[in-house]
């Protein structure tokens, strides 16, 4: 096995025993891009000077016997939209193309303080407005999208070019990409990570988040990554656990709500029958299955595009009114159409946001978690991303993808996806796992639980 190929955990175990040196494993990596990366397009900028370097230096420290934890030494992806001081930034837009922050995002900053090595900036879809990211293809196969908008980051995570991609979620931007790149993706709940330094979307919809190999992955990078910020106007003062300290507890005696509406409709048998078979590997495991009615389904996503396109483009408003020529035909529409969107319009999406996420909360008192496919369909053609249903309904990315991610950030709900299966064509299948608001804890343990029991994904795709 190829240092690349271990896990976040597994190589943070071998460096602390100084088994494995920061070095060598990230000498590993940078090999592993250059093997990869022409293929798939993950990264938009490759650090190779500064990742050498820092990996020199946590070397010297741990050998001085000052190890800072699981993160000193390992190799991270930074998606497009979070700011590394004097190292372009740029949202993956040539709006963009000369920006270079003087400071690094909060996230960043935190994780460069953990020992944490960055390889690369990892593409995103163009201010994160979309859920295909062109500029990236599919390491499973490269005719299929990578999703979007953190298609970077999973793609790279999913090919052992690093062992954490940073994301954001603002309608499914962590989730959807982990799905369709079959890595783990974390939305964690709303507030819990700031998004300081990070270039907004929709800021009342915005997540920060992590993408893993594993769930024991993404619970470490947790423990850097959340914490109140006071200059995030949705940061939480919330205390913060130990997300690793739950792992490998026992599941049984969780109740898990299994939906009979909504995640039905409109999904490929093979979703389906992957989602079933890991409801039932859970229930093995102990976990008692609940049937669930969801409420307010219909309004999903009017709601959540009523408040997501005019908050974007009130972000993008100057920038589109002085550069509108550098964006790309698909982002500068999206962001003209948001201008349409009235005042009254938009107050009346908060208040059935606010409603949506009183009813989603209460569905708590009596589960402990949510079980859901994280996407109704596996990647799509990259030539033609679409999918016709049985009954003629045709829908494109946006549509499919999005709707059974965007509860989760209308209810501010931790919410996992992992790894699950794959199709008849070899491509990935995604589990959702919704919790409830700051209970990252047991989405993290079942999202464990079920990894460890049923194996998936614990290598690295062959690109």
């Amino acid at each position: 096995m190829q240092p690349y190929e271990l896990t976040l955990a597994a190589a943070a175990r071998q460096i602390r025993a100084r088994a494995l040196s920061p070095v060598e494993l990230t000498e590993s990596v940078l090999a592993r891009i250059d093997e990869v990366d022409p293929h798939i397009t993950a990264f938009s900028n490759v650090t190779a000077e500064l990742a050498t370097e820092t990996a020199a230096r946590a070397e010297q420290e741990i050998a001085g016997g000052r190890y800072r934890g699981p993160l000193h030494g390992i190799p991270i992806g930074v998606k497009e939209i979070y700011d590394m001081a004097g190292i372009p930034s740029t949202s993956s837009s040539r709006v963009r193309a000369d920006y270079r922050p003087d400071a690094d995002s909060v996230v960043v900053a935190k994780l460069r303080e953990a020992g944490a090595v960055v390889v690369g900036r990892t593409h995103s879809h163009e201010f994160a407005y979309g859920v295909v990211t062109p500029q990236t293809r599919n390491p499973w196969r490269a005719d299929r999208i990578a999703g979007g908008s953190s298609g970077g980051s999973a793609a790279a995570v999913a090919v052992g070019a690093c062992f954490l991609g940073l994301g954001s979620d603002t309608a499914g931007s962590i989730r959807i990409p982990a799905a369709l790149c079959g890595t783990v993706g974390l939305k964690p709940s709303y507030g819990r990570v700031s998004r300081t330094g990070v270039t907004p979307f929709a800021e009342s919809l915005d997540h920060a988040g992590p993408l893993t190999r594993t769930v024991e992955d993404a619970a470490l990078a947790m423990n850097v990554m959340a914490g109140y910020d006071p200059r995030d106007p949705g940061s939480r003062d919330i205390p913060v656990p130990d997300f690793t300290a739950g792992l490998g507890r026992d599941v049984a005696g969780t109740t898990a709500g299994v939906p009979v509406n909504f995640f039905t409709e409109h999904l490929d048998p093979q979703v389906s029958g992957a989602v079933e078979a890991a409801c039932a590997r859970l229930a093995d495991l102990g976990v008692r299955l609940r049937e669930v009615r969801l409420p307010l389904t219909e309004e999903v996503m009017d709601t959540e595009f009523g408040i997501l396109q005019p908050e974007a483009t009130s972000f993008h408003r100057d920038m589109l009114r002085e550069h509108g020529d550098l964006y790309t035909d698909e982002v500068r529409a999206a962001l003209q159409a948001g201008m349409s969107v009235l005042a009254t319009d938009y107050l009346a999406a908060q208040r059935n946001r606010a409603l949506f996420r009183q009813q989603w909360n209460a569905l708590f008192d009596e589960i402990d978690i949510l079980l859901t496919p994280t996407v109704p369909v596996a990647a799509m053609d990259a030539v033609a991303p679409e999918v016709t249903w049985p009954d003629g309904l045709t829908e494109g990315p946006v549509q499919a993808y999005i709707r059974f991610c965007a509860p989760a950030n209308l209810a501010g709900l931790p919410a996992l996806s992992v790894p699950c299966g794959f199709t008849h064509d070899g491509l990935p299948i995604g589990l959702q796992l919704i919790g409830r608001v700051w209970d990252e804890d047991t989405v993290l343990r079942v999202g464990h639980a079920y990894q460890t029991a049923a194996g998936w994904a614990t290598g690295t795709s062959a690109a």
